[in-house]
């Protein structure tokens, strides 16, 4: 097997010595490659962002930002990354001879002071940069970004791309200005060339180091063989969890298992009857590829942590968790979602409503692994997702609820209810939904029906919220449901 290497500003590294948990943060930092920085060491500040060439949506390949800091460096094994410093055209004696078009819009607009978070600010903005469907967006009419559009410019630049990245004495203004000044990549860029080109192909890697190893095998099949052999491993895809957990736990593995690149968990199907989507695709493919065809996915995805962290986890890896408080659970119950689980010996299919079974545990059993997440087709047309949290954006919930209502002639005939953060797991509020089903939906139906929600699920007190809040926010939720229905027929 091929010894790991690591291409970075276009110069192919060996991994080695590094350990096998040792981040990408690290492994750059000690050769030199300072730009790169820690701040918060659990994907929260972006200081760490690099880009890294994966599969494209529109084109071959994506520049796509990423944590750094979260993801081990043997993960990488075979891929191209570009720090901060490699987006400046080099000079003699490796100065920069001219800036990147961002660096240089952040530098001519006080877009940088202390300079610790520049860099990182820097990749995620060169990865919107070079998003090959950029362009100018409607809700900026005033070609300032400034009106009712304040999260797009007239450039087309998706202010969501720097949700991940934390200024502290800066200010976001003159961020914000260089975002929107940037102008398109010119046909001679050497990065914007390279989205025409396909990314590496993943490599099986084997990467051991004192005793620890980090294992990327190249198909399915020889993973769950992998997983029967070893039910010590640890299986990871994004890393946004597990990278959290050996940064700031110092949790640490014999073996850890990738799953992240294999060709079986990253496919989508749009059948008939049902949509199926690979458990090792990132958030952020699936929202480019379904492109706002599940209204309840589109309405998750701007609320589910940072660009930076959707440009990792995965459907599976938040599920895997099986954690109460995880942003997909109340959509997917809410979307009747079930998930195939696989192993060695075969797969079968469970009921997501099905699949917890307590505090962090579900039915998957030992050497199982989430192939894949399915939707059942015809969606119901009345949906929403309400996330309460003391952010807009990348936080972690204090209650999340999902619903999805079948409404014909005034009736109720269909309701399900997802709901997050009010109990040991993810459940479906059985009786709310009983409560609405048959009724009209009118507003006696809901003021009773929002009594019913209040009581499901088990709220706690916790430095998030009381359980009286959680359970008001509970009642709440169904009532904004009715107004905004309301409000929209009406209109």
């Amino acid at each position: 097997m091929v010894a790991a290497r690591i291409t970075v500003n276009g110069k192919e590294t060996p991994i080695s010595p590094a350990a096998p948990h040792t981040t990408v943060l690290d492994f750059l930092r000690e050769r030199g490659l300072t730009g790169t920085k820690e701040g918060c060491a659990e994907g929260e500040c972006g200081a760490c962002s690099v880009l890294v060439a994966r599969p494209g949506v529109n084109k071959p390949t994506d520049w796509v930002a990423v944590n750094a800091c979260l993801v081990p460096v043997a993960a990488l094994d075979g891929q191209e990354v570009i720090t901060s410093e490699g987006l400046a055209t080099a000079g003699e004696s490796g100065m920069p001879a001219a800036l990147h078009p961002v660096q240089e819009e952040m530098a001519v607009r006080g877009g940088s002071q202390c300079g610790y978070c520049t860099p990182g600010f820097i990749c995620s903005m060169a990865s919107e940069y070079y998003r090959p469907d950029r362009c100018a967006h409607p809700d900026s009419a005033d070609g300032t970004g400034t009106g009712t559009g304040t999260e797009h410019g007239p450039n087309g630049f998706d202010l969501h791309a720097l949700s991940g990245n934390l200024c502290r004495c800066t200010g976001y203004r003159p961020i914000r200005d260089a975002a929107f000044a940037v102008g398109t990549p010119t046909e001679n860029d050497p990065l914007a060339q390279r989205r025409e080109q396909s990314p590496p192909e993943p490599v099986a890697t084997e990467y051991t180091r004192d005793d620890s190893a980090f294992l990327r095998p190249s198909t399915l099949a020889d993973a769950l063989r992998l997983l029967r052999e070893r039910n010590d491993a640890v299986v990871v895809a994004g890393s946004t969890d597990w990278g959290v957990e050996v940064n700031i736990r110092s949790r640490r593995s014999n073996c850890v298992v990738a799953v992240d690149r294999l060709p079986e968990l990253r496919e989508m199907r749009v059948e008939s009857d049902h949509i199926e989507i690979g458990a090792a695709q990132t958030l952020t493919e699936i929202e480019r590829r379904l492109d706002g065809s599940v209204p309840l996915l589109a309405e998750l995805f701007p609320q589910f942590a940072s660009r930076l962290i959707r440009n990792s986890a995965t459907l599976g890896g938040n599920l895997g968790t099986g954690s109460p408080i995880g942003d997909s659970p109340p959509v997917l119950l809410a979307l009747e979602a079930s998930v195939v689980l696989a192993d060695a010996d075969g797969e079968r299919e469970v009921p997501l409503a099905d699949y917890f079974t307590g505090y962090r545990q579900s039915v998957r059993r030992p050497g199982e692994l989430i192939r894949a997440v399915r939707i059942p087709l015809p969606l119901s047309p009345v949906a929403a997702f309400h996330k309460i949290a003391k952010r807009r954006f990348d936080d972690i919930s204090s209650v999340a609820v999902a619903f999805a209502l079948d409404i014909e002639d005034g009736i109720v005939h269909k309701a399900r209810t997802g709901l997050g953060g009010v109990a040991a797991t993810p459940i479906r509020a059985l009786a709310t939904e009983a409560a609405l089903e048959g009724k009209p939906w009118a507003a006696e139906t809901v003021e009773a029906a929002s009594q019913v929600l209040r009581a499901e699920g088990t709220p706690m007190d916790d430095h998030r919220a009381s359980a009286g809040y959680r359970s008001a926010m509970l009642g709440q939720s169904l009532l904004k449901l009715y107004a905004q229905t309301t409000e929209a027929v009406s209109s």
